[in-house]
């Protein structure tokens, strides 16, 4: 039997129907067992469509040429939620026509909309994002909650390592993988009440498919030595655009450096090799497809600017959890848990 088909928001993202469809089609050859419900407004999508005939025969389209705006508050764009491309395709998880949605639109609005329609799973009190970056290690390393919720107690903490080991165990393949929490040091006595009250429950816990060490510094987020790193939605944000920052300040700095006389074009003819291999692991497109997890339901958020492989690495992670079962995984480990053995800690 075939697997659940993923929905399309064709309309969301910088660039347009064509590289959303470009990158549609790449995963598609990727994950040829899935079929695709493509949202949007129909000539556009079926022009776009012609170079590519393996999408072409596994789709349906959906038509809509409604479209959230970029810059749109979620409050406005959950009134128009029936009618807008990113709307319908989450919605079409919910009515079960999908089993995941993929947009590259307004995030904030992709979220107030998911998580309306779908709900969070039994046992999750928020959803969170989370997405991957690169490291110096064999794998990328998860890091969650990157925005869905500025503030979270020692109970959310608890709950997005469990979310976030569940997924960093079909990326990696770990049967345990290594969690810590983000603080601004690694002694026990560091930071805020409920970062130290998540610390003690994850350390008590017993049964878990995870391995939590305590806290890991910002500075050692990419050093390959952690799989998954938690912590709110607040710094989560923060410590990832200051990496993405850090990144393209780099990739400048180099090609500043490159082209400032002939002696560096000619060492840059000469370490290009290198210098190509940094960029490779430096594009965001590489890594791209940030995931709402503790949702009924997969949904997948790309760049807005990505590329057309940029998207097909979106909608490829959003045909690995299907194929995986993410939400059936962080479930079975809630129930590992037990409801009883989470508190709040002290501070919200």
């Amino acid at each position: 039997m075939s697997l659940p088909r993923i929905a399309v928001d064709a309309m969301g993202g910088d660039e347009g129907v064509r590289v959303m469809m470009d990158g549609a089609a790449e995963a598609r050859r990727r994950h040829d067992k899935f079929q695709f419900l493509l949202v949007g407004d129909q000539a556009r999508i079926e022009a776009a469509l012609e170079a590519h005939p393996n999408l072409r025969d596994a789709s349906e389209i959906l038509h809509c040429e409604d479209v959230v705006g970029g810059e749109e508050k979620p409050t406005q764009a959950l009134r128009r939620a029936r009618t807008t491309s990113m709307g319908l395709a989450v919605n079409a998880v919910k009515a079960g026509d999908a089993g995941a949605a993929v947009s590259a639109g307004n995030t904030g609005a992709l979220m107030a909309m998911s998580k309306l329609a779908l709900r969070t799973m039994p046992g999750i009190d928020r959803p969170a994002l989370a997405a991957l970056m690169p490291t110096l290690g064999e794998n990328d390393v998860i890091m969650l909650d990157l925005g869905a919720n500025t503030e979270a107690d020692a109970r959310n903490l608890v709950q997005y390592a469990i979310m976030g080991a569940a997924y960093s165990r079909i990326l990696t393949g770990r049967d345990q993988p290594r969690v810590r929490l983000l603080n601004i040091g690694t002694e026990e006595t560091k930071g805020t009440d409920a970062l130290r009250d998540a610390a003690g429950q994850l350390q008590e816990a017993t049964g878990l498919a995870l391995s939590f060490d305590g806290f890991v510094e910002s500075d050692k987020i990419n050093r390959g030595e952690v799989d998954v790193v938690v912590t709110d939605g607040f710094s989560g944000n923060i410590a990832l655009k200051a990496i993405e920052g850090t990144a393209r300040f780099v990739t400048d700095l180099l090609r500043t450096a490159f082209t400032s006389s002939f002696r560096s074009k000619v060492g840059f003819l000469v370490s290009r090799p290198a210098t190509e291999l940094l960029r490779h692991h430096l594009d965001p497109n590489n890594h791209n497809g940030a995931v709402f997890l503790g949702l009924n339901g997969v949904v997948v958020k790309s760049h807005g600017s990505a590329t057309a492989a940029g998207v097909a690495n979106a909608v490829a992670v959003a045909a690995r959890l299907l194929e995986e079962n993410l939400t059936r995984r962080i479930a079975a480990d809630l129930a590992e848990l037990g409801e009883d053995r989470l508190r709040e800690g002290s501070s919200k």
